[in-house]
Parts: C-alpha cells; structure tokens; sequence
C-alpha cells in the first residue's frame, strides 16, 4: 500500500470516529477529534460513552493499528483532520503551517544545527502541533527536546495527541505566550506568528518593541519573548508577514533587533500559498548575539517561487546552499 493510500486509510477512520462522537455527544469537530486521538493513543474507549457510539467506533478503531504507520503518515492524516475541524470552526487563530512551508522549515533547521547532536526546540505558539512534529521528522539523526506553549486548550490537547502519536518527546505548556514561560533557554525557537493586536497594554510595558499608545502588534512580542528564551548564540526561525518592516511599529521593532540579532536570512514565500497578498508571509532567520554567534557578511535574501515550480526552485536552493558554505559554515 503507498504512503498515500495509508494516510488516506488512517484520515478516514480518524473523521468518521470523530463524525460520530461529534454528532453523539454534541461537540464541536476539533473537540471530538482530540477524544478520537485520546481513544487511539491509549486504545480504549470512555465506558461513559453511549453504547451505540462505543459499537461504531469501536468498529473503525479495529480497522488501524498506529504502530504499523510512519511518523510523517500519522502526520499528514491528523493534519487533514485538524484542517477539517478548523473550516468548521472558521476562528482567526485556528490556523495551521501550510505543508510545504513546514517541510522547506525542516530544511532549514537542518542547514543552520547541522553540528548540533542534540537540540533542544521551543515552539511558542504551538497550535495543533504540525509544524514542530513537521521539523521533529526531519531531524532523524538527532536528540531532540521539544517545548510548545499553547494558550487555546483545544489546540493544545491536539498538539499533545499529535506529539503522542508521532512519538516526540515534546512538554506542552497551555498559557500566554507573553507571560513568563517554565522553560530554560533552547537552541531554537520556531513559530509561525499570529498577526494582530495584543489587547493587554499594560503586560507589555516592560518589553522593548511595545507602544507608548495603544495595542502592540502580538508578533512583534512574540518575537522579543522567543529569543528571550534561546540560548547566547542560538537560532530564530519566525514565519512573519511580508510587511513586518514596513509597519507603523517597525522601527520598534528594527531597533530591537539590531541590538540584539544578527538577521540570517529573510526568504519571501511563494504567494500562492496564501489566500491573498495580504495574508503573504515570509521567513525571518537571527541568531541571538553571543561569544558564538556567527557574523556572515551578507544576509541570505530570496523570493522563493511556487513550490511546484521544479527548475526555479533548484535554482533557489543552489544558492541558498553557496551561501550556508561560504558564510555559514566557513571558520569564524
């Protein structure tokens, strides 16, 4: 059976248990989704259950076996039915890490902690999860330990069941990202921010990208509190939007940077994979000042093409990969 047909097999009975707990106990469909990856996860079903739901599920459940599917296919199945969940739900930050973006973010981790043996990863606004299993796969050779904060329960039950079933070792925290995290500094933070206003003033007084009147833009904090908790030296791989230095709050937050950052790279997405320019986003690299972080002499700068687009897209990645040799990797 191909790797598709395997994610298609598992995808289904995910949604018509998820379908039928839904409908049965009245939930809504991400609710009854992380109910289905519990039953799975632990192979039991709630006796609590109404008997008719239990003999359906029960039913779909003997139709899969989890320890027979790769990490990347019991990825791609709960990301179909998350995504499902999140049309219903149609709220502003149920969003999720378009695949290809998630994908070409593992490449990149690879490139820039290629003499890391063991890493230790922060994902402060971890959502369902997806896109920090999506990098955890990518990194076979390594030791890694993961960190997501999370501050809706519902995602964050997700991004528990997701981390469980890939077998990742990841400690989910359920609160504001803003305020203080329990975690130690990471050699990488990775986040696909939120865009919009973060509505409480006065708990971001201290932070140095806030505004004197009105909101501060949640991305903009997102970004000082991450690289609050990396380590001296340690890398920022921040999906942002395209006009993130064109704001009426970038000079805040270019101030910040250049006194604590160096800026890696900055990589424009391909814009089909948004649903308008608008919503267009781009890829921020730093590296956190220190004894060892890096200075290239240039910054790795590029406007991707359409992922479909084969011969560009190598065109690409052929100088992106020049410069991990002559700035990145080459003796300080």
């Amino acid at each position: 059976m191909s790797s598709f047909k395997d994610v298609e097999k598992l995808f289904i009975i995910m949604d018509n248990s998820t379908k039928a707990i839904k409908e049965s106990l009245d939930l809504p469909y991400l609710d009854a989704l992380v109910e289905t990856g519990e039953n799975l996860f632990f192979q039991e079903i709630p006796k609590e259950y109404p008997k008719e739901l239990i003999s359906v599920i029960s039913d779909e459940y003997k139709k899969v076996n989890l320890t027979e599917y790769g990490k990347e296919e019991l990825r791609k199945a709960f990301q179909l039915a998350v995504l499902k969940g999140m049309k219903e739900a149609v709220q502003p930050h149920h969003a999720m890490t378009p695949d290809a973006v998630a994908l070409f973010t593992g490449y990149l981790v690879q490139k820039f902690m290629k003499k890391s043996e063991h890493l230790t990863i922060l994902e402060p606004v971890a959502g369902s999860g997806n896109l920090l299993t999506a990098v955890l796969n990518q990194l076979k050779n390594k030791e890694c330990e993961a960190f997501g904060v999370e501050v809706d329960e519902t995602l964050l039950r997700l991004a528990w069941i997701n981390a469980n079933i890939q077998k990742h070792k990841v400690e989910l925290f359920h609160q504001d990202v803003i305020k203080p995290l329990y975690v130690e500094p990471v050699d990488l933070v990775l986040a696909d921010l939120p865009v919009g206003y973060y509505p409480d003033d006065d708990a971001v007084k201290e932070f140095k990208v806030s505004v004197k009147e009105g909101h501060t833009y949640a991305h903009h904090l997102i970004i000082e509190q991450a690289v609050h908790y990396l380590k001296d030296a340690g890398i920022g791989i921040f999906i942002v939007p395209n006009n993130i230095f064109d704001s009426e709050q970038s000079a805040l937050l270019q101030s910040w940077l250049k006194e604590n950052v160096t800026i890696l790279s900055l990589l424009q997405l391909p814009d089909n994979l948004f649903k308008s320019t608008a919503h267009a986003k781009s890829i921020l690299i730093i590296q956190k000042n220190g004894e060892q972080a890096r200075k290239p002499k240039q910054a790795m700068l590029a406007q991707l093409p359409s992922f479909s687009n084969k011969s560009g897209l190598a065109n690409v990645m052929e100088q992106m990969d020049q410069w991990f040799k002559t700035e990145w990797e080459r003796e300080k």
